[in-house]
């Protein structure tokens, strides 16, 4: 299912807010203003929350670590990476990625 809530995600994200679908780094992924926001990530939902907002919702969210999209351990300070248990909060994660994405572009 946890695809298919990403899915179900960008398809409402694109027609409330205007953003689109792409890739980054191989992977699928939500854009706005060319930039992504949130992408799909073996089986979960990763957003660009900022650092602070990262750290915070670690903790809130277990399981949840900053993303190594290339698995070398060069993890994104920017970005968590969010459990498919947590698959509930992910529109509400995205809403809050895309507004972040907006603030600080």
């Amino acid at each position: 299912m946890s695809e298919q809530s990403f899915t179900n995600i960008g398809e409402h994200l694109s027609e409330a807010e205007g953003t689109t679908s792409g890739q980054m780094f191989g992977k699928p992924c939500l854009k706005t203003s060319n930039k992504a926001f949130a992408a799909f990530f073996k089986g979960e939902m990763v957003f660009k929350l900022g650092k602070r907002e990262v750290d915070l919702l670690k903790d809130k969210y277990t399981g949840a670590q900053n993303w190594d999209p290339s698995g070398k351990g060069r993890a994104m300070k920017d970005w968590l990476q969010v459990p498919a248990a947590y698959e509930s909060d992910w529109q509400k994660l995205a809403l809050q990625a895309l507004k972040y994405m907006r603030e600080t572009a």
